[in-house]
């Protein structure tokens, strides 16, 4: 396979949102009524839009799921992530070393809603590498698992998405990099979620950000110019 560009999701990937953002929602979606652990609350939203569960949302709590509640989720969000948030470990020099390799040609596509995605870029200081490239679900006809925002990513860098690897965490991002027609490489921090995300069609599991800069430079050739 010859990589000519490298599409990173966001949370979980390139930030350690994922924790900080599914307490947030537990303790919201338990204040109406639905009441769940915190690894239950993971497991059920991780990678997905909270918009897209609505009927559900709307069932388990008998009240409905309004623009007002989801802007009041997207506040006490991002003043959770603004007090905490960090970079994933490995993060900064994985996408340093893929901008280096591809000659820039890297994006952050992600399920989440832009500000939220260039918020955390910058709290992190990663906004440099990937200014005008950062693609939202929420912008596209479908989010994750759909492949929109991969297939968007990679038309804006001019990129075959067969020529495109994606680097993901949840199942519906691989699903969507899967469905583009890109490589979908995933981040397994837990062995235990390993065969979920194979099944899912990563093509490669990793253990930690930092090992991509090996893992790719040992493969160096696959990186050809455009």
């Amino acid at each position: 396979m010859n990589f000519q560009a490298v599409l990173f999701d966001c949370d979980g990937v390139l930030v350690d949102s994922e924790p900080i953002t599914n307490g947030v929602l537990r303790d919201m979606l338990e204040e109406r009524g639905w009441v769940m652990s915190s690894e239950d609350c993971f497991r059920y939203f991780v990678g997905k839009a909270v918009k897209d569960h609505k009927a559900e949302i709307e069932a388990r709590t008998g009240m409905p799921l309004t623009e007002e509640w989801l802007r009041d989720f997207r506040l006490r969000r991002n003043d959770a992530l603004q007090a905490g948030l960090q970079g994933m470990p490995g993060a900064h020099e994985a996408v340093a070393s893929a901008y280096e390799l591809t000659q820039g040609a890297i994006a952050c596509a992600s399920g989440a809603d832009r500000f939220k995605v260039e918020m955390q870029l910058s709290l992190v200081e990663l906004m440099t590498y990937f200014e005008g490239r950062i693609f939202s679900g929420h912008e596209m006809a479908r989010t994750k698992p759909a492949p929109d925002v991969y297939l968007a990513a990679a038309a804006h860098l001019e990129c075959d998405p067969a020529h495109c690897l994606v680097i993901e965490d949840s199942t519906a991002g691989i699903e969507a990099g899967v469905a583009a027609g890109a490589t979908v490489w995933a981040l397994c921090t837990d062995e235990s979620l390993a065969p979920v995300l194979l099944e899912a069609g990563a093509s490669k599991l990793f253990p930690h950000m930092g090992v991509l800069p090996e893992l790719w430079r040992g493969t160096f050739s696959q990186f050809q110019e455009r």
